[in-house]
């Protein structure tokens, strides 16, 4: 596959585990953080399997790394985020929020400090990148802020534990949940975190050295053989039965996070200043609109996620959209997220969503769907 210019004359990049994705059986693309990610392995439920009772390896190398360094680089992290990060240890990650002067959210990435003054934001897919770089001219600090040459894999599913174990001795089962270490293997440089985007116990892996891509991924399926390691993707499957939001379906710049109940991740009354301070406050005084929900469609199992929203209604009226939807083999059900006028929100509350078979009966339920605590992934 030849890379294509992608608007701008920004052309859509390889990963460093590209060809070896192929090898080992991807048949499918997309784009995503102008760089072509793996989504076809095969039967898509059998890949949800892999990861539940086993572990897979994902290549994520478009979870791009915006490195911000130098003097003041955790007061202008501080800036992008509402999150308080005032007590952020070195070795520490964090899932962030990053919005803009209105409250809207830009990225909902996660923060890895590596050290005092450097840290990386590990993005979901929109160009974050320059807008810290727009930030930074008239901040007034001194910060240094550059794409690195860093290419994460995500090592995901209940036996994760032991391929890393495998792969970097006992001292790795240390590492606690969102915390980082800088490891080595075969002299090949990186960070492993206990992070990963699948609701299960996982890691993540970070190489910073792109020219050993296909080496890292052949040593990681060689050490996870006998663990039942299978080449993967990110699972809608498991994703969605985690409550867990895909940037640009679940949340976009026009969503603030009151309506995605995140506001844990607002910390208003902190001193430091961050952009989008006042807005969030203005939300938070004047309340919401709308909010995301969990629904239980009543329908044939769905053949795929829904790649455009549904409509939801109510009484005849429009009150919504299901944003993020699919069949869970576990649950026997279709589920789904959604956004909805906050008055058609309350658990119980029966809907009507337009799939494109036609109209149906949908039910407002918890998210998440599954392992609601979490207690998979933070074991």
């Amino acid at each position: 596959m030849n890379a294509d210019e992608f608007g701008f004359g920004t052309q859509i990049r390889k990963s460093p585990y590209f060809d070896a994705t192929v090898r080992w059986g991807a048949k499918g693309f997309s784009v995503y953080n102008h760089m072509y990610i793996p989504r076809d392995f095969g039967d898509p439920e059998q890949n949800f399997w892999n990861l539940v009772n086993d572990a897979i390896l994902c290549d994520v190398a478009v979870e791009r790394q915006v490195e911000i360094t130098g003097p003041d680089a955790a007061k202008f992290v501080q800036m992008l985020t509402p999150r308080d990060l005032s007590t952020v240890a070195v070795g520490q990650c964090k899932y962030i929020l990053i919005t803009n002067a209105d409250g809207g959210i830009l990225n909902d990435p996660i923060l890895l400090r590596l050290a005092e003054n450097h840290f990386w934001i590990s993005l979901a897919d929109s160009d974050i990148l320059l807008w810290a770089q727009g930030v930074a001219v008239h901040a007034g600090l001194d910060v240094s802020i550059c794409e690195p040459d860093v290419s994460p894999l995500q090592l995901q599913g209940p036996k994760s534990g032991e391929v890393m174990r495998a792969l970097f001795g006992d001292e790795i089962m240390d590492l606690k949940y969102y915390w980082l270490r800088e490891v080595e293997l075969d002299g090949m440089p990186l960070i492993a975190s206990r992070t990963g985007w699948s609701s299960e116990l996982g890691y993540e892996i970070y190489l910073r050295d792109g020219s050993c891509g296909e080496a890292l991924w052949e040593r990681i399926m060689a050490a996870g053989m006998e663990f039942g390691l299978k080449p993967g993707h990110t699972s809608s499957i498991r994703r969605i039965e985690g409550g867990m939001l895909s940037y640009h379906a679940d949340a976009d710049i026009h969503t603030n996070p009151f309506e995605l109940g995140l506001g844990r991740l607002c910390n208003l009354d902190m001193e430091a200043d961050f952009i989008g301070k006042a807005a969030l406050r203005r939300i938070k005084e004047q309340g919401i609109t709308r909010k995301q929900i969990g629904l239980i469609i009543d329908a044939a199992p769905l053949s795929g996620p829904n790649t455009s929203f549904w409509q939801i209604n109510s009484g005849g009226n429009e009150v919504g959209k299901v944003t993020s939807a699919i069949y869970s083999p576990r649950l026997g059900q279709n589920i789904a997220l959604a956004m909805v006028a906050i008055e058609h929100a309350e658990i119980g509350s029966q809907l009507e969503v337009v799939l494109p078979s036609g109209p149906t009966v949908a039910t407002v339920v918890e998210v998440p769907f599954f392992d609601p605590k979490k207690s998979l992934a933070a074991a």
